[in-house]
């Protein structure tokens, strides 16, 4: 299953990652090992056409207007990538600081948008080096005009197998668990039990700002682990809103939160 590019819930709706209306998912979905960085945009544009994807420079500056937070995602469920050394992930935060963030290059992907951040969706390759790419990214927050927002996306059996190293670091500022696909942590007709543990465990052992609860935003955006809206804000949200990390809950994807509007049925008890 490939994973979030979706609006996520921080209070309303503070944070966008890229890329959304597409249930095929939009990531930077190719890097590291000395191959050239491509961008999925899920068909919304060529990234391999110089100038079209850049139509969506104004849109995102729209919505960073009104204080959305526009975060890239990388790697996701299919692509090919990994980190071979330090050096790599260097080269690959260079890459990502110059072509989405506060550095400059002649081919930005999206224009002159500044992104606020990257997501860090592993779900293959290898667990190498992302806490390199991690250090490297939250060091640039120094040198731009603007905080770099550092993500991730691990899957909620724990530690997670890709970037378990890189979440130790404590550089994260947000990171949404899939509690979904996984039976012996996520919710299973009506028994909230392996959530509630493994959410325990998540917000006690990783050092980020908030921890959010992802699921699918209908049944068909997930093999398993869909939490009907009833069952979520009566017996799932009251249990885990206690936690001083929890931010909110995130949904894969906005594609299927369109066509089932799950996320206007939950807002008000998030």
């Amino acid at each position: 299953m490939a994973s979030i590019s979706a609006a996520a819930l921080l209070s309303l709706a503070t944070l966008l990652l890229l890329g959304v209306g597409s249930n095929a998912g939009a990531f930077l979905s190719s890097f590291g090992n000395g191959q050239t960085p491509a961008l999925n945009l899920a068909g919304h544009c060529d990234p391999y056409t110089k100038g079209s994807c850049t139509k969506f420079s104004s849109q995102i500056k729209s919505c960073q207007a009104k204080g959305i937070k526009v975060i890239l995602s990388i790697g996701g469920g299919a692509g090919a990538y990994s980190l071979t050394s330090s050096e790599d992930a260097r080269q690959v935060g260079v890459y990502l600081w110059n072509n989405f963030l506060g550095g400059h290059s002649s081919s930005r992907p999206l224009g002159d948008a500044v992104l606020d951040g990257v997501d860090f969706d592993i779900e293959g390759g290898n667990d190498q080096y992302y806490d390199d790419l991690a250090r490297y990214l939250s060091a640039q927050s120094k040198k731009g005009s603007k905080k770099v927002y550092l993500t991730a996306a691990p899957q909620c059996p724990f530690p997670d197998a890709y970037i378990g190293n890189a979440l130790k670091t404590g550089l994260f500022d947000y990171v949404w668990v899939q509690f979904y696909n996984n039976p012996p942590c996520h919710y299973t007709s009506g028994d909230v039990t392996s959530l509630e543990d493994s959410w325990k465990q998540w917000t006690s052992a990783i050092p980020a700002q908030k921890i959010f609860l992802g699921l699918p935003a209908a049944p068909q955006a997930a093999g398993s682990g869909f939490i009907p809206a009833a069952a979520l804000t009566s017996k799932v949200l009251p249990g885990i809103k206690t936690s001083a990390k929890y931010g909110g809950v995130m949904l894969w994807s906005k594609y299927y939160d369109d066509l089932d509007g799950y996320s206007s049925s939950i807002k008000n008890h998030v």
